[in-house]
């Protein structure tokens, strides 16, 4: 008899919350990461008392109040709202695109006068594809032109974009723009959920309120000793890299990555709000992460007297760089579904999250889909 049900292969999001309900049910698990500490990309280093999230902004937002409640179960959420403000040259605009947005571009005060630039502007942009004999956008700048006029695309969306995808605007598909929200409100909240939040305290303690009784290990490569740890238990969770499980058979999936640079600087508030973009192309990083703007609001920001920034940096995927973000185009996902049809055949590994289904997911969603496993049926009843 072998001595845990499952093994379970990273410890991020995903991994945790299946580990906590496979508990719940009586079974024992073995969570196991390459990395130094758990929790994945929502680990967070506290630096001169701030939570730092190490690899990237997290902020949690849902409609679905069973997982809100879930959540909040292990740590208590605080009120943050994201409301993040876009750099083009000097020139500070509130995202998402609102009124306030509209108002600081062009002076305007009403929906109406908002409405009538932006058509006029989308008008444009469809009389030049006619002119190129076209109908259809042939890439993302004549997709976002069509979505949102000249203004907007030039100044908040271009540089930016083209700054994470390491190409030009006119060489990216339509398709990764399908909709451009535009809000006719002077209302900053960037996410439409119910719901949204930091854990006080930070992520960690997330992570080990659903490990809290499970065993863990940090620092252990599944693939440097696959047999030992496949011996350890009945099935296996898989939520690494798809291909790299099956050895590159089809060939590697691609990733975009981001490189962050941390600063710790004696300062108690150095840009105002958690989440500037910087959208000119000649600007090197996307954005500038202040953390202490996601736990400390009022006066708790001066009493602090230092604080912490992250550049964000996108940059291409290689092997020895931390894979963020999936490139969905027809190559990569023809490469995925052939990995996809083995997994599907597999009677003792299931396969989750972001890495192992090549698809990028939000932190609710992710939950939620743990939540909602056959496996856990009477969890929820």
């Amino acid at each position: 008899m072998k001595k845990y049900d499952y093994l379970i292969v990273g410890a991020g999001l995903y991994g945790c919350t299946f580990a906590y309900f496979a508990q719940q049910q009586g079974k024992r698990s073995l969570v196991i990461d390459k990395r130094p500490q758990l929790g994945g990309n929502v680990y967070c280093e506290n630096i001169e008392g701030i939570n730092v999230h190490k690899y990237g902004a997290h902020i949690f937002h849902t409609s679905n109040k069973k997982v809100w409640d879930f959540v909040n179960s292990f740590v208590e959420f605080n009120r943050y709202t994201n409301s993040p403000i876009a750099n083009y040259q000097g020139k500070l605009y509130n995202l998402p695109f609102n009124m306030n947005t509209f108002h600081e571009m062009w002076g305007i005060n009403t929906p109406e006068e908002a409405l009538n630039i932006i058509d006029e502007q989308k008008q444009q942009a469809i009389e030049k594809m006619k002119a190129d004999g076209v109908t259809e956008p042939r890439n993302l700048e004549e997709q976002a032109q069509l979505l949102v006029g000249r203004d907007i695309y030039e100044k908040l969306i271009k540089g930016y974009t083209e700054k994470q995808w390491g190409r030009k605007c006119t060489e990216l598909p339509a398709f990764i723009i399908k909709r451009l929200p535009i809000r006719l409100t002077y209302d900053n909240n960037y996410f439409n959920d119910k719901y949204q939040g930091i854990p006080i305290g930070g992520y960690n303690k997330l992570i080990d309120g659903l490990l809290e009784g499970i065993d863990t290990q940090v620092n252990a490569d599944f693939f440097e000793n696959r047999e030992n740890w496949e011996a350890q238990a009945d099935k296996v969770l898989f939520t690494g890299r798809i291909d790299e499980f099956y050895d590159f058979r089809f060939g590697k999936l691609n990733y975009r990555t981001v490189r962050f640079e941390h600063q710790t600087l004696d300062t108690p508030n150095h840009q105002g709000n958690a989440v500037i973009n910087y959208t000119e192309r000649d600007v090197p990083y996307t954005r500038i992460i202040e953390h202490k703007h996601f736990e400390m609001f009022g006066q708790a920001v001066y009493d602090l007297p230092k604080t912490v920034i992250s550049k964000e940096y996108s940059t291409e995927w290689k092997d020895d760089m931390e894979p963020y973000y999936p490139i969905n185009d027809q190559a990569n996902t023809a490469v995925y579904l052939q990995y996809e049809t083995l997994a599907k055949q597999e009677a003792n590994v299931m396969f989750g999250g972001r890495l192992a289904e090549y698809k990028y997911y939000d932190m609710a969603p992710i939950v939620e889909k743990v939540m909602n496993l056959p496996l856990f049926a009477s969890e929820r009843e």
